[in-house]
């Protein structure tokens, strides 16, 4: 239940020699949390005694409707309450080697919904959320889907839980270049093939569009971060699984770069993920919504609708494109754009 950081023993029946197992992969594990506790669990009742828990205006302890049912809260104002958390976590992560959390939830509009007594008076439901965000600095492998004025933090953020379908697929790129120039570089896209689960719920496993999820993954493929939801390998055919882990693998082909751009983005501020304006000032980009630029080396130009044929518009420059064929800049190109391509263009010069 919420609120508590044991596995349970009969889902995990050793969960520390799971990710001694993981790390040895490779892998580094991070575990889903949220500010929520479970209302007449052991830990509300502990924490409740120590005023540690949100608090409605009568002084007891508030139960705050949100998506996974009515649950107390940390009070995440209260300098001892955030203090107790990080305990807690930190414990957890000794204990079972963790190394880092998605903080979910800590949502302003959540909170916006009802009349609460803060510990800090002067807070409400952004200081809130602000505060919940400020939790992750602590550790080094974070990830949030709400933040308020956190910009230029060393956090990474999610985009809100995009639906399946072309629209959301469509905003990907405009969504994430936002986020950029509202000092979030270390942006994540959400998942691929959309990230709001009700969106699956009366899908079956044979009926899915594999146009739509290959895409989707041509997307994330050169975006600082890539997180898969639906599982490949069981809704794609062979031939289509096989396109998704070439990118997977291209994704992690061009990690050294990616990892240049986040460190530049540290030192400067300026996004890892760039919208063409932004890159190409007064050049006629300002509408631009299906391409972006990777860093200021790469062009990227997916699908983001149905089909095999696209314009690309190239900036002034000279540009190597995925198949090694160079172009000269400024000039619109039409290209043909097969299920397994994904068009992007290396700036020469």
């Amino acid at each position: 239940y919420y609120g508590n950081f044991e596995f349970k023993a009969e889902k995990f029946p050793d969960a520390r020699a799971m990710t001694d197992e993981l790390h040895r992969l490779g892998f580094k594990v991070m575990l889903w949390i949220s500010p929520f506790v479970s209302a007449d669990s052991p830990e509300f009742r502990d924490l409740a005694a120590k005023g540690f828990l949100l608090k409605n205006k009568n002084g007891t302890p508030a139960v705050v409707n949100w998506w996974n049912g009515y649950s107390a809260c940390y009070d995440m104002t209260n300098p001892a309450a955030v203090e107790s958390l990080k305990q807690t976590l930190n414990e957890c992560m000794g204990k079972y080697g963790i190394d880092g959390f998605k903080f979910d939830a800590g949502d302003i509009a959540i909170l916006a919904n009802g009349e609460y007594d803060y510990y800090d008076k002067n807070a409400d439901q952004n200081i809130f959320s602000q505060r919940w965000a400020e939790l992750g600095l602590s550790y080094p492998f974070n990830e949030f889907r709400a933040a308020w004025k956190t910009g230029g933090l060393p956090l990474v953020q999610r985009i809100g839980d995009k639906d399946y379908s072309w629209y959301a697929v469509s905003m990907l790129i405009p969504n994430m270049a936002i986020c950029g120039m509202l000092g979030y570089p270390y942006a994540c896209p959400d998942m691929i093939g959309g990230g709001q689960f009700s969106s699956f719920l009366d899908i079956k496993e044979d009926e899915f569009n594999q146009e739509l999820i290959v895409r989707s993954c041509q997307v994330h493929a050169l975006m600082p971060m890539m997180q898969f939801s639906v599982a490949p390998w069981r809704i794609l055919n062979r031939e289509n699984m096989e396109i998704c882990a070439r990118y997977a693998q291209l994704h992690h082909t061009m990690g050294d770069y990616i990892y240049e751009c986040a460190r530049h983005a540290a030192e400067t501020g300026e996004p890892i993920l760039r919208h063409m304006e932004y890159s190409f000032p007064h050049s006629g980009f300002t509408e631009c919504k299906d391409q972006f630029m990777l860093g200021d080396k790469y062009m990227i130009a997916p699908m983001i609708t149905e089909g095999t044929h696209r314009t690309v518009n190239l900036p002034k420059g000279t540009w190597r494109d995925d198949q090694g064929k160079t172009f000269k800049g400024p000039k619109k190109i039409e290209i043909d754009v097969p299920l397994d391509r994904l068009p992007y263009y290396e700036r020469v010069k």
